[in-house]
């Protein structure tokens, strides 16, 4: 069967299984009568929560970005930062210091004004080891925030955070960062309601109407059915909020996902794993399959607190017998590049140190040189990935394929352990874990958005590794204004990282890709960040709020200057 039928049959049947179950979910009363939204979205995974401060997943991360605004946004066109709560800064001349101004017109989504007494209190929240937020670290930059955090610093003053006045933030750096202003986009600086967090705590998210500063209001969080965002009419650019409702679906099925869209239920499915792999050949050719240049990596990591995983060579060794190009052909499809090492190329002023490539004599040397030659005596080892909701295989798959290398040129035996992704993330934090499948996407065009990560404080490290000198190189990258002399600082911590040490392993760079019908939807711009504002996507017709107004990428890009 060619591939055009093989399509058609697929999704034929598909659409006959989306039928059955839709009766089904008429039949039991499941639908609810409701507004029907402008757009609907299959974004992945349920969340696992919606609090800016702890939420580290992608699907996630989308979310609260449209409900919680920092000083700074991501522009949708280029991804480049531009005002948000802060109408515009200062920067000192030795670039260590930053004063914000907020916008005298932002309020919440209940009436009430935001001030810098909000920003204080948002950052000193993620700041705080109570929040247990893994993305902490990035307050690290500020003058005594590493130090309050340890608790080092008991009086708040000290930490360079200042509000001048209701309206002026000041914020000390320890050193010029050429990222900070991006920093200040990241959901981790955005600002929460001080006043319901303290008044129900942990149920913050649960309270109606839950005040947010960002361009939606949280109308309903259904949990396996939907997120209803509603246009937030407070939001000082409301008038630029192209829908007025949006619906969120929880789908991990490419099957299911695929099955909405074509039937008309969804208009927009983001994220590759969302596309059936035995499809991936046929749907790349469509108009309404878009792929782009995305900073993505997909690897896997070691717990290196566990013999024999403590042993650098043995770590190695199996980098030395993972065949990425194996994966690449067989697996995924699409046009994933083999990752030779962990910082994606296109990356702004920087370009990747060489790592190890696929050498099963040498991996079979080291091995023996460890003490396990030809496998004998290798301890019994697991191999941890999530399954997503819905059943998206490919982690599984990606395990199965270096089982089989593994146990073909070490000679040892893997066990494949699958769990959900809550306990999944959990594990790593907790490293209860041998090997495990692991992600990473870029916070920022930057190399150090990859290169932190593994630092000995960073709360995404989850390897146990810690290295001294790799510390060190990290701080003297982001101390350097040369941009030649900082790339090279980093490429020397890059090869520390995957070459001598290899407490992880990459497997390869992600091809960005989502789908929609450009002729339907728009608001939607490629970028290197993959970043999508929602305040900006419509559907296209003649009653749309966008069309009527003439928002554009003429006007968006305006209002970046």
């Amino acid at each position: 069967m060619n591939f055009a039928n093989r399509a058609h049959v697929i999704c034929s049947w598909a659409r006959f299984r989306f039928v059955v179950l839709a009766c089904f979910l008429v039949a039991t009363g499941c639908f609810r009568h409701e507004r029907p939204a402008d757009v609907t979205i299959i974004n992945g995974n349920e969340p696992e929560s919606l609090d800016p401060h702890i939420v580290t997943g992608v699907s996630e991360l989308r979310l609260v970005k449209a409900l919680f605004d920092g000083l700074i946004k991501l522009e949708p066109t280029n991804a480049a930062p531009v005002p948000a709560l802060a109408a515009r800064w200062d920067v000192s001349s030795d670039g260590r210091t930053y004063t914000f101004h907020l916008r005298t017109n932002a309020v919440w989504s209940t009436g009430e004004p935001i001030t810098t007494d909000d920003v204080m209190y948002s950052w000193f929240r993620a700041l705080s080891p109570a929040t247990a937020g893994d993305y902490a670290g990035q307050l690290f930059y500020i003058k005594g925030a590493e130090d309050w955090y340890n608790g080092k610093l008991t009086n708040r003053n000290d930490v360079g955070i200042h509000a001048l006045d209701l309206h002026t933030l000041q914020v000390q750096l320890n050193s010029p960062l050429a990222f900070f202003l991006e920093l200040c986009s990241f959901p981790t600086l955005a600002i929460v309601p001080k006043q319901a967090i303290e008044q129900h705590g942990d149920r913050w998210l649960h309270v109606r109407p839950l005040s947010t500063s960002g361009a939606f209001t949280l109308e309903a969080w259904r949990v396996n059915d939907k997120v209803r965002l509603r246009r937030n009419p407070l939001y000082y650019d409301a008038a630029k909020t192209a829908s007025e409702i949006i619906d969120v679906l929880p789908v991990g099925s490419p099957n299911t996902a695929l099955n909405l869209y074509e039937t008309g239920v969804a208009d927009i499915v983001w994220d590759k794993d969302l596309v059936p792999t035995e499809l991936m050949d046929v749907l790349a050719k469509r108009p309404d399959f878009h792929s782009f240049t995305y900073l993505g990596t997909y690897f896997y990591r070691f717990n290196v607190t566990k013999a024999p995983f403590n042993d650098p060579r043995v770590r190695r060794a199996f980098a030395l017998a993972t065949d990425k190009h194996r994966i690449i052909t067989k697996l995924t499809r699409g046009a994933e590049i083999p990752a030779t090492n962990f910082v994606p190329a296109g990356v702004a002023n920087y370009s990747g140190a060489g790592g190890l490539n696929f050498d099963p004599e040498a991996a079979r040397k080291l091995l023996a040189d460890a003490g396990f030659p030809g496998g004998k005596g290798f301890p019994r080892t697991t191999y941890t990935f999530f399954s997503a909701s819905g059943g998206a295989k490919l982690h599984g798959k990606v395990g199965v394929e270096l089982q089989q290398m593994w146990r073909n040129i070490l000679g040892v035996e893997i066990e494949l352990r699958q769990i959900e992704r809550k306990v999944f993330y959990s594990s790593q934090s907790k490293l209860d874990y041998d090997i495990s499948t692991s992600s990473w996407i870029g916070d920022y065009n930057d190399a150090n958005t990859f290169l932190d990560l593994f630092t000995s404080t960073s709360g995404n490290n989850r390897t146990g590794w810690k290295s001294a000198r790799y510390d060190q190189l990290i701080r003297d990258a982001n101390l350097q204004t040369d941009l030649k002399q900082r790339a090279a600082i980093f490429q020397e911590a890059e090869s520390i990282l995957i070459a001598e040490e290899t407490p992880i392993v990459p497997l390869y760079f992600y091809a960005g890709f989502n789908y929609y019908d450009a002729n339907k939807i728009g608001g939607i711009w490629p970028n290197i960040l993959d970043e999508h504002p929602m305040q900006f996507i419509y559907k296209r017709n003649a009653g749309s709020r966008v069309e009527g107004r003439g928002l554009g990428r003429e006007t968006l890009s305006a209002n970046a200057k």
